[in-house]
């Protein structure tokens, strides 16, 4: 992999090797670039280039009402639609000081559970692909398909749900719909065990990422990095149980923060495997908490034309890939005067540049894959 010449008295010199590694659209992911320098098969920098599904999303939000915004909040991470929702519905009701009914927030709860077991189950499937195993991804479509069949009925949505509003949710919920949710849950927690016995247990699988791309604590700290990738090298925090929001304040008996020490791939798989468990049954929580309230609204009635308060605030979540942030700033108007998005990936992604190094490059997908992220989640 290293050009040769011939020097000054007939002596070879090496150069190191530039490869691109993309532009290409590995399927999930989206459109990223890498820039790897090679001495032989190992790499001695990596740059991640990032920015081929650049849409603006932060100016779109200036010229669209606190309505319009959802239609584009929810797309940039298209595989946690829902949870990418809610960071605005809570900013904007932040500043407006606004009381959710409890259904609303209890059924929040449920559906960014349901959403984050979506998430999961696509990495859960698609991390083994990119490694060479192609059986465990037509598990994770099978229980995604179970799950992706409520979260439709409900929602009208497959992927963008557009569900939530500002006030609390579009519609309330149809009949009967609270019994086949948990019947979808039971269904793909029966057959969740298969990812330890297929995955797990295989032992090329971990040979190729147990002992690989180890992220320190120290790193994920100067990086930002969060979410999964970050519980995996031991830095223990979730919103969820550090900052409750929605109805996770009542939920701490069954929230389960999963984390690891060895930084590692496998570390991460685990991370990723261990969430989707607990996701599993913060949903049955919500549902036995739904089933008991009392029948009331799902939303607050709006004005006709909604307007923020002047002034700021930041809502950030614990979304499926790891922190998201909207900090809203308001002049009064029915559009925001700033709305700047934090996502995960972007900084989740920024740590290739230290992380590959050192690394050889049979070793750069694993390490790739195991970071977990969304293309559309970086470029915004």
């Amino acid at each position: 992999m290293t050009e040769t010449t011939v020097g000054i008295g007939g002596a070879a010199e090496s150069t190191d090797m530039v490869l691109n590694i993309g532009p290409q659209h590995p399927s999930t992911h989206g459109v990223l670039r890498l820039r790897i320098t090679l001495d032989g098969e190992r790499i001695t920098s990596a740059e991640p280039i990032v920015g081929y599904m650049h849409r603006g999303a932060e100016k779109l939000f200036e010229v669209r009402d606190y309505r319009q915004i959802l239609v584009l909040a929810n797309r940039h991470d298209w595989l946690s639609a829902f949870s990418n929702e809610l960071g605005v519905v809570l900013a904007v009701e932040r500043m407006l000081g606004m009381e959710v009914p409890p259904r609303a927030v209890w059924t929040r709860t449920l559906l960014a559970e349901l959403n984050r077991a979506l998430n999961h189950l696509m990495f859960l499937g698609s991390y083994p692909l990119e490694l060479g195993a192609i059986t465990p991804v037509f598990h994770a479509f099978r229980e995604r398909e179970e799950l992706q069949a409520v979260l439709e009925e409900v929602s009208g949505g497959r992927m963008h749900y557009m569900f939530n509003r500002v006030g609390g949710l579009k519609d309330d919920l149809p009949a009967g719909w609270l019994g086949r949710v948990r019947s979808a849950v039971a269904e793909v927690r029966s057959r969740m065990d298969v990812y330890d016995r297929l995955v797990i247990g295989n032992e090329i699988f971990r040979g190729r990422t147990r002992g690989v791309g180890v992220l320190s604590p120290e790193a994920v700290h100067a990086y930002g990095v969060s979410g999964p990738i970050a519980r995996a090298s031991g830095v223990d925090f979730d919103l969820r149980r550090d900052e409750p929001y929605l109805a996770y304040g009542e939920l701490q008996d069954v929230l389960e923060v999963v984390t690891r020490e060895e930084g590692d791939c496998l570390a991460r798989f685990e991370c990723l495997l261990g969430q989707t468990w607990n996701a599993l049954e913060l949903a049955d929580a919500c549902l036995d908490r739904l089933a008991e309230l009392p029948p009331g609204p799902i939303n607050q009635r709006l004005p006709k034309v909604l307007k923020a308060p002047e002034g700021h605030t930041y809502a950030w979540t614990e979304n499926p890939l790891g922190l998201n942030g909207y900090y809203l700033v308001s002049k009064g108007e029915k559009t925001p005067y700033r709305l700047k998005l934090r996502s995960a990936s972007f900084n989740n992604v920024q740590v290739l540049a230290q992380l590959l190094p050192g690394t050889l490059v049979a070793d750069m997908v694993s390490i790739l894959g195991s970071l977990f992220f969304v293309v559309g989640d970086i470029d915004k």
